[in-house]
């Protein structure tokens, strides 16, 4: 697993020895960020089930201007660590679940989404989400599920973009639009 491009390119991530987290695969990361293109640079990056942080840092990589990795699993956490400290990058790391974190303040203009795929928290996640309204206007949520998992519809202002499959996994995106 290697960030695809920017600052830290090339750089080797380190990825847990046991089955606990499910990196993205190369792939789909690769897919991810070419449906964002344009749409990283200066940007506040939140990846929640952070795992191994390769998301949030790929944002780095490409010039967001911050990003918050949110994981309750400490050892996840200290994998974010070492490879925000081997691509020379920083973000803030967030010891809690992902639910709670989502209650307190601030606003994100990404957000990543992708929790243990049997852990039902799809749902609750997306809602909390809008309940609170984390993301920003025109901002862009990412969640990454199996290609069979169902994903709700969010109310207005937040609407769905677009889904996409590659393979067991699919991804959809969700938009804040502009109120008037």
């Amino acid at each position: 697993m290697r960030v695809i491009t920017g600052s830290a390119r090339g750089r080797r991530l380190k990825t847990p020895e046991n089955d606990a987290i499910r990196p993205t695969t190369d792939n789909v990361k690769e897919a991810v960020f070419n449906i964002l293109q344009f749409d990283v640079e200066g940007r506040r990056v939140l990846d929640l089930f952070a795992g191994t942080g390769q998301l949030g840092i790929e944002c780095l990589s490409r010039g967001a201007a911050s990003a918050v990795f949110v994981d309750r699993d400490q050892a996840a956490l200290q994998i974010v660590r070492e490879n925000l400290k081997t691509c020379g990058l920083n973000g803030t790391l967030v010891n809690t679940d992902a639910l709670s974190y989502l209650k307190g303040g601030g606003t994100f203009d990404l957000i990543f989404i992708d929790p243990p795929y049997d852990s039902g928290l799809y749902d609750e996640v997306l809602r909390t989400v809008n309940q609170v309204d984390k993301l920003s206007e025109g901002g862009i949520i990412i969640v990454e599920a199996r290609r069979d998992t169902p994903l709700p519809d969010m109310d207005p202002p937040y609407r769905m973009l677009r889904e996409y499959r590659y393979g067991k996994v699919k991804i959809r995106t969700y938009t804040k639009e502009s109120t008037p």
